[in-house]
């Protein structure tokens, strides 16, 4: 069965599990987590879960955890530079509770669901292609819980290209680009941007206007 039909299949099913905490399919990111938990025993150090509604109309993708942020809070896009810019502008368009996220807070999110297509923290900030590869089996089961005319917000080309590989669809057929849009089964919408990191935001690859236009667009598209 293609990667497509198990999306389209799984909506129909019971999603028994979207997340595992002890998960170890992974050798290289499980070996790193346990030499960082040495170093930082107060981190989370684990595979880190999504974060908002299940079958929200809006999925936002990201690459992974980073050292001092996801992997450290066990929130994604939390602790670290990554988050600034998303939860402002989440909270900017009616998404968040709060402009800003820290772990032990009560911020929710509305119509909104965040995660990573690694769950794991890989080192340097890149997971290999064998790790993205093993970790979509959770990514194609949370696009399953995207309704009928929902948006998935990728940010990034690693994050874009693993949803369009879960479509069961080529790079070619569907290349990433800043502001793309692209039509998945269902009526729903893949729409792309620049990663929110910091060195998008501060070389202003990335700026606040910019990330603005897409949001407005997710919210037009949601209307």
């Amino acid at each position: 069965m293609g990667q497509s039909n198990v999306v389209r299949g799984a909506k129909s099913a019971l999603i028994k599990k979207h997340y595992d905490p002890t998960c170890v399919r992974c050798p290289r990111l499980a070996g790193f987590l346990g030499q960082v938990r040495a170093k930082h025993p107060t981190y989370e150090c684990r595979p880190v879960s999504q974060f908002g509604r299940w079958n929200s109309p809006l999925l936002i993708v990201g690459l992974a955890p980073g050292l001092h942020g996801a992997n450290a809070t066990g929130r994604p896009f939390t602790g670290d530079h990554a988050g600034i810019m998303l939860y402002q502008t989440l909270y900017q368009f009616g998404f968040s509770s709060s402009p800003e996220s820290f772990k032990g807070d009560d911020l929710e999110l509305y119509g909104c669901l965040i995660t990573n297509a690694v769950k794991c923290l890989p080192p340097a900030n890149k997971p290999n292609a064998a790790e993205v590869n093993a970790c979509r089996s959770f990514l194609i089961q949370e696009l399953a819980t995207v309704p009928v005319n929902g948006v998935v917000l990728v940010l990034g080309r690693l994050a874009h290209d693993s949803v369009v590989r879960a479509f069961g669809f080529t790079l070619s057929q569907m290349p990433f680009r800043h502001a793309g849009e692209l039509k998945l089964p269902d009526q729903r919408t893949l729409v792309s941007s620049y990663h929110c990191s910091r060195y998008n935001t501060q070389t202003r690859r990335l700026t606040q206007a910019m990330f603005d236009d897409v949001f407005s667009r997710v919210r037009e598209l949601l209307s």
